[in-house]
């Protein structure tokens, strides 16, 4: 007798959402503004996305799109995005997930290697399709959101007409492919990672568990993968008015009014978006009452920006930062009170940034730091605790491979027995109450001749100066025999005006590195009007470009 295999499908989740609160808020749009400047909104009810994204999922089985196909989606933040990744979930579809922020050339190349069977897409992406049809000859079964032109395939809205009865339920399982996402390559190429339902659907339990989200809740999503969550938890999306792929430009006015119009509980936001918004909030004395929860991810959250966001929200809220990767997420959590409280003072003098307990469905280890792959658990040597190495996870949450890019999992996929690890390339150490403190990134330590430094604990002994927004400690030369050079990025209003200033501040800055063990041994400090850093949360700073950027300015 055959097993009978449950039915898993994160998808499904917003159907249970509709079915327990059918008339609850579930998305809102911001337009434009009345007359009298007050925002105007357009939003669904719960039951309304549960029969939209019914209708969508029967349009795309009814124009031959099957489960298992890879479809790209290319879609602006909106009600429209939601709709259609849980529609594409409900059908079975693998959806393809890229940043548009991350540029034509590595956007195309991304897609091209995820191989896609046909684009969901604004009228400027169809375009390109069209332009490169070489790269994309598999594209099939395309839909046009918005004005369609000179190519073929309905339009959304032509699929929202198709009956919503009319959707075939699908019987997909927790090893299913679901989706497609892809790293912000922020330490090499852009890789795609595979996210099966099992790995969607224990993500939604897991942040629910943690953080004791509750239905009815308000979240104003500064990152659009995010919102996906709130619909399968019975939470309220307001979506704000922001350029999605440039959080630290946003203008915060923008957030502001969205908590406000909406009386939101939850926010969610990179470490560049809360600097903006906490600096804003400071400077013009105000106050977000009905704020309970701030979450920030992407790169350590500096104690500055937890410091003011904690002080404009409730009084008994608090900010958390959950910390992960886009091939495992969540790993571990900590709050701000903990970290303003307790484990600030030790990262301010080198001891890497504390990220929290692990979550109850992860288990971790910190291993041996090795540039090689590892293909069974027998190979790793775990270390005792207090010393840096790699962190090493496994768990439901973790993703079990890379679809492109497929060399890069013999170097992070672990075999053990069944089940794999996951190798982070995160280094740290994990203290005596079982947290985790990150070191920085494996590939952006410095090696020296007469041994490591790692980026996090030198960078945070610069970024004590009053004039240091940010720093990057990056090597010069080849592995074993690298010169390790601090680039600095200050305030904007704290930038040099003359070269009195200018000297005046390095002097201040070579006193601080002089002064401190672990960064003695800097052999040159640059100024940097702006560093470089990723496109998807405007926080990690792409430390190999400023290698080869420091290389030639000491030429």
């Amino acid at each position: 007798m055959a097993e009978n295999i449950a039915t898993v499908n994160v998808g499904l989740r917003l159907s249970e959402t509709a079915r327990q609160m059918p008339d609850a808020v579930g998305v809102v749009q911001p337009l434009g503004h009345d007359p009298s400047g007050k925002r105007i909104y357009q939003q669904l009810t719960f039951a309304e996305l549960d029969r939209d994204t019914d209708s969508i999922a029967a349009g795309l089985h009814r124009m031959g799109i099957r489960p298992g196909m890879r479809i790209a989606l290319m879609v602006r933040p909106g009600i429209d995005f939601i709709s259609l990744v849980f529609a594409m979930f409900k059908a079975g579809v693998v959806t393809i997930l890229i940043d548009p922020g991350m540029g034509k050339n590595n956007l195309v190349k991304c897609l091209d290697e995820a191989d896609p069977e046909g684009f969901i897409a604004i009228p400027i992406a169809q375009a390109i399709r069209k332009l490169l049809p070489h790269r994309f000859r598999k594209a099939r079964f395309n839909v046009t959101v918005g004005r369609r032109w000179l190519w073929g395939g309905p339009t959304l809205e032509k699929l929202r007409t198709t009956p919503h009865e009319s959707v075939e339920p699908i019987r997909t399982t927790a090893s299913d492919p679901a989706a497609i996402i892809f790293t912000t390559g922020s330490t090499g190429p852009p890789k795609g990672v595979l996210y099966r339902h099992g790995n969607f659907n224990t993500q939604v339990d897991q942040l629910r568990e943690y953080y004791d989200i509750q239905h009815g809740e308000i979240d104003v999503p500064g990152f659009p993968l995010f919102a996906l969550f709130n619909a399968a938890m019975g939470v309220t999306t307001v979506i704000p008015d922001m350029d999605f792929t440039r959080p630290a430009d946003v203008d915060p006015r923008n957030i502001i009014e969205a908590i406000h119009d909406w009386n939101a509980t939850q926010a969610f936001g990179s470490p560049a978006l809360w600097n903006t918004v906490g600096r804003y909030c400071e400077d013009n004395s105000i106050q977000l009452p009905t704020l309970r929860r701030v979450l920030s991810a992407g790169a350590p959250v500096p104690p500055h920006v937890l410091q003011r966001m904690k002080h404009a929200i409730h009084p008994d809220g608090d900010v958390h930062t959950p910390y992960g990767a886009t091939e495992s997420l969540p790993v571990a959590s900590i709050a701000a009170s903990t970290v303003l409280a307790e484990t600030a003072a030790q990262s301010a003098i080198g001891k890497g940034t504390c990220v929290g307990a692990r979550f109850s469905g992860i288990q971790w280890k910190i291993i041996s730091i090795d540039d090689g792959s590892l293909a069974d658990v027998t190979e790793v040597e775990e270390l005792p605790r207090g010393e840096i190495g790699e962190l090493m996870v496994r768990g439901d949450v973790v993703t079990s491979e890379y679809v492109t890019r497929i060399d890069a999992n013999s170097l992070h996929k672990v075999r053990d027995g069944d089940s794999f690890w996951h190798r982070m390339g995160d280094v740290g150490y994990l203290d005596e109450q079982d947290r985790f403190w990150f070191c920085g990134r494996k590939a952006h330590r410095v090696e020296k001749p007469t041994g490591v430094m790692f980026t996090i604990p030198c960078e945070a002994i610069v970024n004590q100066h009053e004039k240091v927004y940010r720093s990057a400690l990056v090597g010069i030369g080849e592995p074993k025999h690298q010169s390790p050079v601090m680039v600095v990025e200050t305030w904007p209003e704290h930038y040099p005006k003359s070269p009195k200033e200018e000297q005046q501040l390095f002097a201040e800055l070579w006193d601080v590195v002089k002064s401190n063990p672990l960064t003695e041994t800097v052999h040159e400090i640059l100024l940097h009007p702006s560093l470089p850093v990723d496109i998807r949360h405007n926080a990690k700073i792409f430390r190999e470009q400023l290698s080869a950027w420091a290389a030639e300015q000491l030429r």
